[in-house]
């Protein structure tokens, strides 16, 4: 049984969506398999209890518990650093690893890696978040270098409503963005269903969709050898930019 890939997700406990979709993502790869361990996430907000949720301690002590499977990579299913900052995400990966000796990727690491990859550093935002996280991001992008030329967002604290916005719902938010004429669009949320719609919207608009359940996937494959073109039907990122 060494010819096992067993992928670790990190998941907010109120979280229904990344743990199916993942899975669906995977089906086409026998040898793949992915692991989830959660951890309390019950708000987004700038409030401080619910920003006490992404301390490194809750992640550890799941990281932790997935690490006794022996796994190949563990993913933070999440997108926490898009407000919280960047270096969040880089020092919670150094920290799983240190913890665990599995390395480690993110959501929003991936996404950005993926944009800066493709040179794609024009591009919109889709997001259930709060106005105030919704700002945060924005400006976080931007002073990394990259430009948010337009966004939508809900302004719901969720976490488990995200779960409950329908596909309907994401498309019309994706329409309206691709007006801006941005390189590509994120649909930043791991709760929210935006992987199974980022194919039939790129079709439609001609733009790439990157939805960040899809991103940490992908990254995580690329991490452990496998070719990420054998995922089918999820999106040009995997036939784009495979390993």
């Amino acid at each position: 049984m060494s010819n096992r890939v067993l992928l670790g997700m990190l998941t907010p406990s109120s979280n229904t969506v990344l743990e199916p979709i993942t899975s669906a993502m995977l089906s086409g790869l026998p040898e793949v398999t992915a692991h989830f361990g959660r951890f309390t996430v019950k708000e987004i907000s700038l409030r401080a209890a619910a920003l006490d949720q992404f301390t490194d301690a809750p992640f550890l002590d799941a990281a932790r518990l997935l690490a006794d499977a022996r796994l190949n990579v563990i993913g933070w299913n999440g997108t926490s650093a898009g407000w919280l900052g960047f270096a969040a995400d880089e020092k919670l990966c150094a920290s799983i690893e240190a913890e665990t000796g599995i390395p480690a990727c993110t959501s929003m690491l991936a996404l950005n890696e993926i944009l800066e990859t493709t040179g794609r550093k024009r591009f919109a935002i889709v997001s259930p978040y709060l106005h105030e996280i919704q700002e945060k991001m924005v400006a976080n992008y931007n002073a990394a270098g990259f430009e948010v030329v337009a966004e939508r967002h809900l302004n719901d604290r969720g976490n488990f409503s995200f779960s409950e916005v329908t596909e309907e719902t994401i498309e019309r938010m994706c329409m309206e963005v691709a007006e801006a004429k941005p390189e590509a669009i994120a649909i930043i949320c791991t709760n929210m269903r935006g992987a199974p719609v980022a194919e039939r919207m790129e079709k439609a608009l001609g733009i790439p969709v990157y939805d960040t359940v899809s991103t940490v996937v992908w990254k995580a494959l690329r991490m452990t050898g496998v070719d990420t073109r054998r995922v089918e039907g999820w999106g040009s990122l995997f036939r784009e930019l495979h390993g």
